[in-house]
C-alpha cells in the first residue's frame, strides 16, 4: 500500500498500510456507488467521487500529480487511485452493513429483488418527481442523472410526473427499463462525457447510444419530436414530450 496524499474527502486512515500489508483480496463487490474490497479482517471502501478513477498499472510506473493511493499487488502491478478534485474516498470498514455511508442505501437495480412492486411501495403517497425519486440513493442506488433520463425515456414516463401517481404496470416497465439501461451502459463501458475511463484506461461508449440525454433540440429516435430539457434539483433532465407522459 502506498499513500501519497491522505487528504481526500475523508482522510485515508493512518494505519491502512499496516492493515493491508501481506493480506489477500478475497472478493470485490459493489454497494451503491461504493466499491468494497474484501479482506480477511475487514473491507477497503472506495468511492470515486466526481473525478476519481482506478487504473491498473505496473507498480513501478511513476505517479502523476493526482495519483494519491496505490494498492500494490503481488504480481508487480498496482491498482492506482487518481482524483484531481479529491472528493473520493479510501477508508477501512470492519462491518460494511453497519457503516454510516452504507447502512441506509436503497434498492440495488441489478439485484433479483428489484422490481416494479418494490419501487411502487416506496413511492406510495410521494409527490416528488419520479426522476428525483429514482436519484435518491436511499431509495434506489446507482441511478445517476444520465441513466435516470434514459430509463424514463425507455419506459415512456415523464420525468416530472409525481412518483406517487404512477400505476403498477408503469412501475414494472420502469424497473425493467432501469435494469436494461444500466446493463447496456455496463456493456458499453459507461458514458465518457469529459474524462471518464475504465480501469484499463479506455473511455466508455454509452454516450453514443443516448436517446435523450444531452440531445436537446434534436429529433427523438422514436417519434421525431424535438428533445426538451428542464431543470430538476439543479440538474438537467432531458426528455421527449411526444413519448413520455
Amino acid at each position: 500500500m502506498v499513500v501519497r496524499n491522505p487528504n481526500l474527502r475523508w482522510p485515508v486512515p493512518k494505519d491502512l498500510k499496516r492493515r493491508l500489508r501481506g493480506e489477500r483480496v478475497r472478493d470485490i463487490r459493489r454497494r451503491g456507488k461504493y466499491l468494497l474490497f474484501g479482506f480477511p479482517r475487514g473491507h477497503l471502501l472506495v468511492h470515486l467521487g466526481m473525478s476519481g478513477r482506478l487504473t491498473v498499472v505496473p507498480a513501478a510506473t511513476a505517479p502523476r500529480k493526482h495519483d494519491h493511493v496505490d494498492l500494490v499487488l503481488d504480481d508487480g502491478k498496482a491498482l492506482r487511485f487518481n482524483d484531481a478534485r479529491r472528493f473520493g474516498t479510501v477508508l477501512w470498514v470492519d462491518k460494511p452493513e453497519e457503516h454510516a455511508l452504507l447502512r441506509n442505501l436503497g434498492l440495488e437495480p441489478l439485484d433479483d429483488s428489484f422490481d416494479g412492486k418494490a419501487l411502487a411501495q416506496r413511492a406510495k403517497g410521494r409527490s416528488v418527481a419520479v426522476k428525483q425519486f429514482l436519484m435518491n440513493g436511499n431509495i434506489v442506488t446507482g441511478v445517476g442523472n444520465i441513466y435516470a433520463s434514459e430509463a424514463l425515456f425507455r419506459a415512456g414516463i415523464h420525468p416530472a410526473r409525481p412518483a406517487g401517481r404512477i400505476s403498477a404496470a408503469r412501475w414494472d416497465r420502469l424497473a425493467r427499463s432501469i435494469r436494461t439501461t444500466l446493463e447496456s451502459a455496463i456493456d458499453s463501458g459507461g458514458s465518457t462525457l469529459r474524462d471518464f475511463v475504465s480501469a484499463e484506461g479506455r473511455p466508455g461508449y454509452f454516450q453514443h447510444s443516448h436517446a435523450v440525454y444531452g440531445r436537446e433540440g434534436k429529433a427523438c429516435p422514436t417519434c421525431r419530436a424535438k428533445i426538451r430539457c428542464l431543470r430538476q434539483g439543479q440538474r438537467s433532465t432531458f426528455f421527449c414530450p411526444g413519448c413520455q407522459k
